[in-house]
């Protein structure tokens, strides 16, 4: 347990249970001014929060980005009343105002958490059990940093990343599959520093879960290999704490079930749904004033309640003691302190921009016919040498993806790493590497095969919308996946990505767009997501001016001798085609320009004058190919244009037929042309 020194007379006077319905009446009052909300779970989990953000958790509410904090997750983020009650009564900057302004336009309490949004809040959550995988990574990124920058010296040990992962789940997060992959990683990994704790209520929307929730919970994570705590009162304070102490000594991740009562202290509807999703109403929360002896106003916080929550002066000892430590450290291990710095900062090391600079030079000058899967590769380990932070992983396709660079090291439970062996874990991997990017220090990447990114679909979105940076590794990227047939062979998923804000995808047409997809995505701040081929691509000649546009995401591959008067545009390895198409039209007597696609998003984000420059709006014989769904391409067509594309699933076979069975092919891109 922390040493916060001794209690001050605000402490001694206020009782656990006092502070604990300090947050249950910020809950309920919030709720009910917004008329909607969910005001069962804060006040069911009032009594654990207490004792966690009280006794254990190490914070520093007037800095909360310093970099040894404690992260808290609350993956079931319907509860968010309780995780803004908790920042409010601690001190950091989210006023009593904002707490009025709960579920309100533009205000810092939206309905669930939301990352960047809210001091205090280190993910967004809502979408059940990905807080909980978002911890396990957070938890990951803390023992892999620890792994590397922790030293000792002259019988000194200098433990200067050493900080716990709190996550609190609730039933729904532990029906979610992704709980089952992200709890049995996170117990092969040995995340000893990881600590779970379960608000086992028995209640969810429709009503008691006994007829679809009969799990013997404990015993689940006891066989993923985690340290169980069972049956703990959840509204018993010295139980709570012995439970909390036990999973801080463990060298397992620690599952603490806290059995609670939902929506505690309202007369009529605590252990009830009707606490669970919806205001409690006047009445109801007239009664629970009387039941928990909380005669004040609507949020109204007595001074003594409130001082005896706040934090901030034990926040800031905590922080002046590790940057103490650190000053000493700094000192001690004066390169690796600042290459810690670098990470933590999000900045390039030195030199790397020149270093990324003459890989893709050398790219370009080796002019190898490659697949992009494989060109991704090769880039990957260029990027492994200049970048420490880099953190791959694949979901058992390390192979096939080409994710592993030879001098990769595993991650295990005893060691570090920095390459992650998932296992057939699509959406907890996806979702883990989100935590770990959210920790800070770690540029995580991920590999599987396109279609198997619906698996991951929802952590994809979250990492669009929370703007963090992570590398999609998608190979596999279309029919020319072959043999494995419709089941493996995407259609619709280009568009799925194209289509979610805050990503960007780049499908590159061989290796030199892919070292310059590569070099994109790691100066984006959000996610990037990479379609890559799995069969061989022909390198495409460009000029320098060429090369230097491939990075605006759609530029001018080939031109006519004459005046333009057909345009065919494409992405991967469809451009090749497009190619093939442009020579049987010129043949002809057309003056093809042939445009290479490999991001919309970028493109679309140029200016008028350069996207003009490409795609000028008075040429309208426009073809756009690609081996899936043509939907996305209908905006730079246009009505008079046309899309030669796929509006159903694949079929099994060797490439080259399953290419002439589906009509994309040279002389059908050549035959629609003609046909405008």
């Amino acid at each position: 347990m922390l040493s916060i020194g001794p209690p001050t007379k605000q402490n001694i006077m206020v009782s656990r249970r006092q502070k604990a319905n300090a947050i249950r009446a910020l809950s309920m009052d919030a709720v009910e001014q917004a008329a909607s909300g969910h005001p069962g779970a804060p006040m069911g989990m009032a009594d654990i929060a207490e004792v966690l953000w009280s006794d254990f958790l190490k914070h520093s509410p007037a800095n909360p980005d310093w970099v040894n904090r404690d992260r808290f997750v609350l993956s079931n983020g319907h509860g968010s009343m309780l995780l803004y009650s908790l920042l409010h009564l601690c001190g950091y900057d989210l006023s009593l105002d904002q707490i009025r302004d709960f579920r309100q336009l533009g205000s810092e309490t939206p309905g669930h958490p939301e990352y960047g949004d809210t001091a205090g809040v280190e993910t967004t959550t809502g979408p059940l059990g990905q807080g909980f995988a978002n911890a396990v990574g957070m938890a990951l990124a803390e023992k892999l940093l620890a792994h590397e920058f922790n030293r000792e010296k002259d019988g000194r040990r200098y433990d200067i990343v050493d900080h716990r992962t709190w996550v609190f789940v609730g039933d729904g997060c532990l029906m979610e599959g992704i709980s089952h992959e992200a709890a049995s990683l996170a117990g092969t990994l040995g995340l000893n520093k990881l600590t779970c704790i379960y608000d086992d209520n028995g209640i969810s929307i429709d009503g008691k879960i006994d007829g679809w929730f009969s799990d013997d919970t404990p015993k689940r994570f006891e066989a993923y290999g985690w340290h169980v705590v069972p049956d703990v009162n959840g509204h018993d304070p010295d139980a709570i704490a012995a439970a909390i102490e036990l999973s801080t000594t463990s060298d397992r991740p620690t599952l603490i079930c806290c059995r609670t009562t939902i929506g505690y202290g309202a007369p009529n509807k605590a252990g009830t749904a009707g606490s669970h999703g919806s205001p409690l109403g006047e009445e109801e929360i007239a009664g629970a004033r009387a039941t928990l002896d909380w005669p004040h106003p609507p949020f109204h916080i007595p001074i003594d309640v409130k001082d005896a929550w706040n934090a901030t002066a034990r926040g800031q000892a905590l922080e002046s003691t590790w940057q103490q430590s650190f000053a000493e450290y700094e000192q001690t291990f004066p390169d690796a302190a600042a290459e810690l710095q670098r990470r933590l900062s999000g900045s390039a090391p030195h030199g790397f921009d020149d270093a990324m600079a003459a890989h893709i030079a050398e790219v370009v000058e080796k002019a190898e016919d490659i697949a992009s899967r494989n060109a991704s590769g090769n880039t990957i380990a260029a990027l492994a040498a200049m970048l420490p932070e880099l953190v791959g992983g694949s979901a058992d396709l390390s192979g096939s993806n080409c994710t592993r660079w030879p001098e990769a090291q595993s991650v295990e439970a005893d060691c570090g790493g920095n390459y992650v062996l998932y296992g057939v874990r699509e959406f907890g991997m996806t979702a883990i590497a989100n935590g770990l990017a959210l920790h800070g220090g770690i540029l995580p990447f991920t590999g599987t095969f396109l279609t198997f990114m619906e698996y991951a679909r929802n952590s994809v979105r979250m990492a669009a919308l929370m703007g963090i940076r992570q590398v999609l590794v998608y190979t596999h990227d279309s029919i020319g996946l072959g043999e494995d047939g419709p089941t493996h062979q995407p259609i619709e998923q280009l568009n799925n990505l194209r289509s979610t804000p805050g990503l960007r995808l780049w499908r590159p047409c061989d290796a030199v767009e892919t070292a310059i997809a590569w070099q994109q995505a790691l100066q984006f701040k959000g996610p990037t997501a990479l379609a890559l081929s799995r069969q061989k691509l022909p390198h495409q000649h460009r000029g320098d001016d060429q090369l230097s546009a491939v990075a605006r995401g759609g530029y001018i591959l080939r031109e006519p001798d004459g005046k333009v008067d057909t345009i065919l545009m494409s992405t991967g390895s469809e451009v090749a085609i497009a190619c093939e198409a442009a020579d049987l039209l010129v043949a002809e007597g057309l003056q093809v320009r042939v445009v290479s696609m490999p991001s919309t998003d970028v493109f679309l984000a140029q200016d008028q004058a350069y996207r003009d420059s490409v795609l000028p709006v008075d040429l309208r014989r426009r073809v756009a190919i690609e081996a899936g769904h043509p939907d996305s391409w209908f905006r730079f067509v246009g009505l008079d244009g046309a899309v030669v594309g796929l509006e159903r699933f694949g079929a099994s076979g060797p490439i080259n037929d399953i290419y002439e069975s589906l009509g994309i092919t040279a002389q059908r891109v050549a035959e629609v042309a003609r046909g405008l």
